[in-house]
């Protein structure tokens, strides 16, 4: 499952169990991902909310989030990632076959609106090169509609992601 030992959900006790229990309760199961860090519950819990804040984001769509995790996996060569979000974007989120190759292939083609478009090709902007990012940037995305919150909420999702797919990568998390 990883290359450090991880505790399985009918042998967690006290914080743990009951992040194990919050996680099956909202998606159904405890992805190995999530298994990954049982080491660490306090830094389990600080994930958790972090996922649970975005899952119900006020202005912008699981559609994107599920985007810009899929593409910055693809980045860090992260399949396990590449896989859930794949499969997220095509089961939850009606992402066609064909929408999910061309955005793989092109991220100007994913299936957003084109507010949502334009923060995910800032994210991959700044996750490819963090210095490469300016001010007329930042206009561009309020000049489509995105507050400071927004542009911040996207940016923070998908520096994360990258620390997941390190992660990931480097324990050797099997696929679930």
């Amino acid at each position: 499952m990883s290359l450090l030992k991880t505790i399985e959900p009918a042998q967690a006790e006290g914080k743990l169990a009951e992040l194990y229990q919050q996680v099956k309760a909202t998606i159904g199961f405890i992805p190995n991902a999530f298994k990954m860090s049982s080491i660490n519950p306090t830094l389990l819990e600080g994930r958790w909310q972090t996922l649970s804040y975005y899952f119900p984001h006020p202005t912008l769509s699981g559609k994107l989030f599920a985007s810009i995790r899929l593409l910055v996996s693809i980045t860090k060569q992260c399949k396990y990632c590449v896989e859930v979000n794949s499969g997220l974007l095509l089961n939850m989120f009606g992402v066609t076959p064909d929408q999910l190759i061309a955005m793989r292939e092109n991220p100007q083609k994913a299936p957003l609106e084109e507010k949502e478009k334009h923060l995910l090709l800032f994210v991959l902007k700044a996750v490819a090169d963090s210095n490469s990012t300016s001010e007329a940037d930042i206009q561009v995305l309020r000049s489509h509609g995105c507050t400071d919150l927004e542009i911040y909420d996207a940016l923070s999702h998908g520096a994360q992601q990258v620390a997941g797919d390190i992660m990931i990568n480097a324990l050797k998390v099997e696929r679930d």
